[in-house]
Formats: C-alpha cells, sequence, structure tokens
C-alpha cells in the first residue's frame, strides 16, 4: 500500500501550518537548488513508484500531491489588498498574515519563495499595498519594494511622558488626546501583565501606562484607535523586555526588588542622564541611596521627578536652579523624591532600551552623587559629600551650573 512507502519526508514537512509555527523557521544553507526542487524530484519519485506499482494505484494522485507540490498562485495577483506586518515578525508570522488576506494561496508558497530570496531578511514591519493571488515570488518582490510600504510613520524618542507621547501621536494621526487618555486608564487592556505592578518596598501601586510606551518608530496602520497605536507600543515594550530577560535578570541580580521598581529607576536615569554613558552610573546612585542603607532617609532626592508631577497637572516646569526648597520639598507632590523616602509612585517617563540595560546591570560602585559637569552632558560621580562639592565647582567652572 502506498502509505506504507518511505519517500524521504518526515511528518514535519506534511501540511503548512504545523512546520511553519513561530520560532520554527529555518533557512536552507550549503544546498543547492531549493524548495521547489525538491519538491518536483520527491513528486517525480512518487510518480515513479506509483507506476511501478499499478496503474490503479493512480487514483491515490490527487490525495498525496499536496505532500508534494507546494499550493501556490502564479502570476502578479490582481485588485488591491492591505496587509500589515507586526513588529518582530517572523516569516511565518508574515505567511499567516499573507494567507488570510488571500495574497498567497499558503504559507509554504511565501515562506519558500523567502528562504530562496537572499533579501527577504529585509522585509520590514508596517503595512504593505498588495494584490490579492500573487505568487510566493511576487509577493516577496512587492514587499522588499518599498513603493508599497505605506508610510505612515512617527518616531517616540526615549524619555518622553505618556503625556507627550499621546500629543505627538494626537497630531500624527488626528485621533483625540483624550482617546489616548481614556485607553491608557487600563494598561492591563492594553496588554501589560498584572505581575509589573508589584512593589518589593511596601508602596500601593495604581497601575499606569507611564513606562511601558516604548521609545521607537511607529508605522500607524489605516483607520487606527487609540487602542491599537497603544497596543502596537506595549507589545514593542514587551518584546524588547522579554528579549532581554528583564524579569528574570530582577531576579537574579537586583537583591530582591520587583521589575517596576527597576523600571522606574531606567526612567529616572534616562530624564537624568545628559549622556548614555551616564545611564547606568545614575541608576547605580538611585539603588545605593535608595536601597544601600547609607543615605539619609533613603531619600532620593532627584529633581526630575518633581517635574514630572508638575507637567502631569498641567502647571510648568522649571530647571533645577530655580526651583525653591518649599517646591523641592512639598509634601502635597507625592512624585517629590525629597519630601518621600524611596523611589516614585511610577516611572516618570518611557526609558530606551540602554537606560533599561542600565538599571539592569549598573556598574558595581559605592556612588551617592553626581552633577552635571559639561555642556556635553557628562556628569561626575561622588561617593563623599566633600568629592561631590569639587565636582560641583568643576561644573561651575564650566558654566554648567
Amino acid at each position: 500500500m502506498i502509505d506504507d512507502l518511505d519517500l524521504g519526508f518526515d511528518d514535519t514537512e506534511r501540511g503548512e501550518k504545523g512546520r511553519h509555527r513561530r520560532g520554527a523557521v529555518r533557512r536552507r544553507q550549503g544546498k543547492s537548488g531549493g524548495g521547489r526542487g525538491k519538491t518536483l524530484l520527491a513528486l517525480a519519485l512518487a510518480l515513479v513508484l506509483l507506476g511501478g506499482i499499478g496503474g490503479g494505484a493512480f487514483y491515490g494522485f490527487d490525495r498525496i500531491q499536496n505532500y508534494f507540490v507546494t499550493p501556490d498562485y502564479e502570476g502578479s495577483g490582481t485588485g488591491e489588498v492591505t496587509v500589515e506586518i507586526k513588529q518582530g515578525a517572523l516569516l511565518a508570522d508574515m505567511a499567516d498574515a499573507l494567507v488570510a488576506a488571500d495574497v498567497v494561496k499558503s504559507t509554504k508558497a511565501f515562506i519558500e519563495a523567502a528562504e530562496e530570496n537572499s533579501r527577504s531578511k529585509n522585509i520590514q514591519p508596517g503595512t504593505y499595498k498588495l494584490r490579492k493571488q500573487m505568487s510566493g515570488d511576487a509577493a516577496v518582490a512587492a514587499m522588499l519594494d518599498l513603493k508599497n510600504k505605506i508610510v505612515n510613520g512617527i518616531t517616540i524618542p526615549e524619555g518622553l511622558t505618556a503625556k507627550t507621547v499621546f500629543k505627538r501621536l494626537s497630531e500624527k494621526t488626528d485621533i483625540p488626546i483624550k482617546d489616548f487618555e481614556a485607553a491608557a486608564k487600563d494598561p492591563e487592556a492594553l496588554g501589560v501583565p498584572d505581575w509589573w505592578f508589584k512593589r518589593s518596598d511596601g508602596k500601593k501601586v495604581k497601575p499606569s501606562i507611564e513606562g511601558f510606551l516604548f521609545p521607537d518608530t511607529y508605522e500607524i496602520p489605516p483607520k487606527a484607535t487609540a487602542e491599537t497605536v497603544l497596543k502596537l507600543m506595549v507589545d514593542n515594550f514587551l518584546t524588547v523586555t522579554g528579549n532581554l530577560r528583564f524579569a528574570e535578570n530582577v531576579q537574579a541580580n537586583r537583591g530582591g526588588i520587583s521589575p517596576y521598581e527597576v523600571l522606574i529607576v531606567a526612567s529616572l536615569s534616562q530624564a537624568e542622564a545628559g549622556n548614555k554613558d551616564d545611564l547606568g552610573k545614575i541608576a547605580r546612585v538611585a539603588y545605593n541611596r535608595v536601597y544601600g542603607g547609607n543615605f539619609p532617609c533613603n531619600c532620593l532626592q532627584f529633581d526630575v521627578s518633581v517635574n514630572y508631577y508638575w507637567e502631569l497637572t498641567g502647571k510648568p516646569t522649571k530647571a533645577s536652579k530655580d526651583m525653591s526648597r518649599a517646591e523641592l520639598y512639598d509634601e502635597k507632590n507625592p512624585y517629590s523624591t525629597h519630601a518621600h523616602p524611596g523611589l516614585p509612585p511610577t516611572p516618570i517617563n518611557n526609558p530606551g532600551k540602554q537606560a533599561l540595560e542600565g538599571a539592569l546591570k549598573p556598574p558595581n560602585e559605592k556612588w551617592l552623587f553626581f552633577v552635571a559637569i559639561d555642556k556635553q552632558g557628562h556628569s561626575a560621580f561622588a561617593t563623599t559629600n566633600a568629592e561631590h562639592e569639587r565636582n560641583i565647582e568643576k561644573a561651575k567652572a564650566n558654566g554648567v551650573l
């Protein structure tokens, strides 16, 4: 019987969805020809074997041909359809999206065409204007042609507050700011897992979207809503922190504090650092002050958190030199790290990858102080107040203070 024949194919090669799930796509290396050559050879072998068994066995040909021949459309297709390729999508994910839109006939057709085209690695996330019922080769070629990419991008830089992000998104999309504010009220509905909102320092957490809107360049899909845009940003945050093994590294290396507290520290260093080289160093100062037990009242005393609350409540922000002592030590300001010990209630902006990495693995130093000392944004760090005072004099001499 034909079922007993071994034609050299294992079970993973049968069917499309089974062998092309996320994480299972592999490119061929060191072999001439390609997937289609293999399938044609296998089909020829099957025909010979079937012929050898007898003409009556050909009744099963229609049943087995899809094991060997990749279902594919011919030509460049007709009509028009838009397809979104999400951030971080693998070939299998792209293929699923194209099949769902009837751009290609099978996931296998697109994946094999992409594997045979060395440029396919250049396919970018975003929204594409394609045709229906294209061959796999034509679909790959169309997605490599940037003329078919619908460009509606916006770049969100590191360190912006959620309030500022909403404003920029609204200007780009014409979606009202109030829609972004409404969507942001439930971070978990946007995809933030509830375990993020836990602290080890005993402070109660009121879930906030602040910190989870990852800075990057985004393609805004057609007919986007506030929810879909914010979900894109949250999903990117989860992808980046997942790749960093953020939660696992916090648990292993940060002495019992929670990932949320490390995220807060990352946002503080993002706000304070004038230079990327200082991100991890400022995170170290924050840890030493709040958790080291060697600083009075474990008070952070970062002025940037005072400004955050003012921005949050619609008040103008100020440079540190213009803040009065009463403003710095205002107990009614929950984000005053002068008036209240420990870390602030939430992150104070949306930090980038380098700030996250700096907060995960800061240098092992005993610094308790820092001050910007040049106009390039570099800071000097000190363990004692006397050292700090000398650094302040350097800053004054350089015209920074």
